[in-house]
């Protein structure tokens, strides 16, 4: 019996050992090529490298373009990687598991982002468990709601950029049909939206701000 408390013990402590262990930069390296099609993963343990020691050398990636990481925690890392696209990783706690994060944005004409999110093995887990992209129902304030009609006329389709802050929990999404639409169009439906959205990760999924 004591040798088998005591295996276990060890068991759970060499689990929660890893689990401490992942940083946003393991998860960087270690992540399947699939994940990152232009970087392979000699290419990002570089990249994790020369940020660490306070370099912004830019490493080759498989469109013959550079990339570079622009910032770094344990727990978030950023990184563009090609002049049109970039991306940010952060890990998210799940109760005794964390969550991979992955926000990939590219500028469409304006910065559009889309969120995709995996277990700590890079397994995909299903988006919409963890997070419910926003419709007109929340970009539009309350004086928009009365004027959807209008806004879905001119604006084909919204452009938002993500950015999660690990510490906070926090997930902001900016309006930037500013970027996209001519100025009179913007400056005409911009007092029926709301500038940004903001999410609460409340340890099971994103929630929008109250």
């Amino acid at each position: 019996m004591k040798k088998f408390a005591v295996l276990f013990l060890l068991a759970v402590s060499s689990i929660l050992s890893a689990t401490a262990q992942l940083t946003a930069a393991k998860a960087f390296v270690d992540a399947p090529q699939k994940i990152f099609p232009l970087l392979e993963s000699n290419v990002r343990m570089d990249m994790v490298d020369y940020f660490s020691n306070g370099l912004d050398t830019r490493s080759g990636n498989s469109l013959n373009g550079k990339s570079v990481i622009t910032d770094m925690t344990p727990a978030v890392l950023s990184a563009r990687m090609t002049d049109s696209s970039s991306i940010q990783l952060a890990l998210l706690t799940s109760g005794n598991d964390t969550i991979i994060a992955l926000v990939s944005t590219v500028a469409a004409p304006g910065l559009d982002s889309n969120i995709k999110f995996y277990n700590s093995k890079w397994q995909p887990l299903p988006d919409g468990r963890y997070f419910s992209r926003p419709g007109w129902k929340e970009w539009l304030n309350s004086e928009g709601q009365s004027h959807r009609d209008e806004v879905e006329m001119q604006v084909p389709f919204m452009l938002a950029s993500y950015n999660i802050d690990p510490e906070s929990g926090r997930l902001t999404i900016a309006n930037n049909l500013d970027q996209f639409l001519d100025e009179d169009t913007y400056e005409s439906l911009k007092p029926y939206l709301q500038p940004q959205l903001v999410y609460i990760w409340n340890g099971k999924k994103f929630t929008g701000e109250r």
